[in-house]
């Protein structure tokens, strides 16, 4: 990677179990949580339904845009489990049970119970780098710049410790977080103005209400430390000239 180049990434969470609400996803966050520790942006999270054609497409387009696609969900033993196929497919390339990935699996199972349904999650592109898994055995997979995990958060996040050195990342992301102490709408001109100024430094504007009364969380990112400590220096004096009353 090119100095200066900044890695970004794209989650794509897989499952019809998401999207119809039985399984609330608990994996978007963690993996948002490492990549930023990584130096590395998240820019888009996608969920798509476990049909073939839909996962293809989505893998494709995000693949081409970012650095980085991580993958949750569908690499289970049932007949749903459709995203190891549907990987192969985006890359063209075969899929076979592959030998490496039955020896983990061996760890955890006597070989009389490597039924055909547990063989399926021996299933690897070829050409794939496995992803080891503690938990259960059953490795994700890595090919390209695409990174298949589990959708069960305990052991998608041992995997995530598997990944994580395999990704180059930039400068780290600062953040600082002032509160405004007043409503959104009376500083959100002011903001608009600073963010034209600080287009390095990310100005995000977080509303919320308590004690009847409203509030504004105002969060600023930046990779600069000196250029975001100026922002959040110049948006203490423009709060305080709001609280005075003081005119433009």
């Amino acid at each position: 990677m090119a100095e200066g180049e900044i890695s970004t990434a794209a989650i794509l969470v897989i499952g019809d179990e998401i999207l119809s609400g039985r399984t609330k996803d608990r994996n978007i966050g963690y993996i948002a949580d490492r990549l930023t520790g990584a130096g590395i942006d998240l820019m888009e999270v996608r969920i798509v339904s476990d049909v073939r054609a839909d996962i293809v497409a989505a893998l494709n387009a995000l693949r081409a845009r970012y650095t980085y696609v991580f993958t949750t969900g569908g690499i289970g033993p049932t007949h749903d489990d459709i995203t190891a196929d549907s990987v192969a497919a985006a890359f063209d390339v075969p899929i076979d049970v592959d030998e490496r990935a039955v020896k983990t699996m061996l760890e955890r199972y006597e070989k009389a119970d490597l039924t055909e349904a547990r063989l399926r999650m021996a299933r690897i592109p070829q050409g794939a780098e496995l992803i080891a898994n503690p938990v259960s055995k059953a490795p994700g997979f890595h090919i390209g710049n695409v990174f298949v995990m589990a959708g069960v958060p305990a052991i998608m996040q041992a995997m995530m410790d598997d990944v994580v050195p395999r990704l180059k990342g930039g400068q780290t992301m600062h953040s600082q977080s002032i509160e405004a102490g007043m409503g959104e709408g009376a500083v959100a001109q002011k903001l608009s103005e600073l963010q034209d100024a600080f287009p390095d430094v990310s100005i995000g504007s977080y509303p919320y209400q308590r004690d009847g009364k409203f509030h504004t969380s105002l969060v600023l990112r930046g990779r600069d430390t000196a250029r975001l400590d100026e922002a959040a220096r110049q948006l203490h004096s423009i709060l305080a000239d709001i609280r005075s009353g003081k005119p433009d």
